[in-house]
């Protein structure tokens, strides 16, 4: 029977047992939970799909660090090798040649070596022995005769073989000569000595000026320079003439030379072209030096380097120096 009205559950009416009851039903829960799983499903994946981000996140993070830390590790390692390098060894740095102790050392040998007279060779060689080793008897190299006087002696240059051992060449002057000597000295801990026998070399030879002398020279204003600047500015060069020096100048002050020479002439002015309100112009002056004990007065032309500005239509002088560059014949 199909009806209710037997009383028989439905259920069992239709030929089913409790338990098919319960598996029905469980079928029935199952539908709905995975029914109720899909809308549950999709906050499962939104899950996982954070943590998915999160580790993509935390790998570019760490390939970016990878990556700055290797293009960045070459460049501290060339700085650290140009700065640091020095120090990493833990030794201190090598001390350098003493070159202005060894001028002076060799100076003073020079003077001693290059005057000799047979009529005091035993003073000579006493004055020898404290640049030479121990143990050097004699005249370093001398026979003993004849003789040689120097007017003057002067360092020309030092060649630096190591931190103990340089040469120091001398440039001296005897009589109508120049001698060219080169002087092996050792330096260790302040201390120095010839560390063997001077040789004599060629002085310098003298050099070829170049010809051209400053190009095209602009004679309109070397004429103006001449009668309306320097004609008044070296007079009161001369004599330091300050007030005068102040209406002919326009920078730091110009002291001049305090009345050790006189002003005689302006022997040449040289202008080279260039621009309008700025030169830079050679000036050889006549100047007259005091005589001694009634002796007629010498004159001497000397040829300086001077800086001329234009302003307002009035040239002034900025500086003076000494010539650096020829001229010209």
């Amino acid at each position: 029977m199909t009806g209710s009205s037997s009383g028989v559950p439905v259920a069992l009416e239709s030929g089913g047992h409790p338990d098919s009851l319960d598996a029905s039903r469980g079928r029935r829960g199952g539908r709905r939970s995975r029914a109720g799983g899909r809308g549950g499903g999709r906050w499962a994946g939104s899950g996982g799909r954070w943590w998915v981000w999160l580790g993509r996140a935390v790998l570019w993070a760490l390939i970016i660090v990878i990556v700055v830390n290797g293009v960045r590790a070459p460049f501290e390692r060339f700085t650290e090798s140009g700065t640091a390098a020095p120090t990493t060894s833990g030794r201190p740095s090598q001390p350098s040649f003493p070159t202005g102790a060894a001028s002076a050392f060799a100076l003073q040998f020079g003077n001693v070596y290059l005057n000799y007279d047979q009529q005091s060779a035993p003073d000579r060689e006493r004055r020898l022995q404290p640049f030479l080793p121990e143990g050097t008897a004699g005249q370093f190299g001398w026979n003993g005769a004849g003789a040689l006087q120097i007017q003057s002696v002067q360092v020309a240059g030092v060649e630096v073989r190591d931190e103990h051992n340089a040469v120091v060449t001398l440039l001296a002057r005897a009589d109508d000569r120049w001698l060219s000597l080169a002087v092996p000295v050792y330096a260790r801990d302040g201390a120095m000595v010839v560390s063997a026998r001077p040789a004599l070399l060629p002085p310098p030879a003298k050099a070829a000026l170049p010809s051209g002398g400053v190009g095209e020279r602009d004679t309109a204003l070397e004429g103006e320079l001449q009668s309306a600047l320097f004609g008044s500015f070296f007079p009161a060069y001369a004599a330091s003439d300050t007030t005068s020096l102040a209406r002919f100048t326009d920078g730091p002050p110009i002291t001049g030379l305090a009345r050790s020479v006189t002003f005689v002439k302006l022997a040449e002015v040289v202008a080279p072209r260039g621009q309008a309100d700025r030169r830079t112009v050679t000036v050889t002056v006549t100047w007259q030096l005091p005589g001694r004990d009634g002796a007629a007065a010498a004159e001497l032309d000397q040829t300086y380097e001077l800086t001329v500005v234009k302003k307002d239509g009035t040239w002034y002088v900025r500086d003076i120096r000494g010539a650096g560059r020829p001229t010209g014949p």
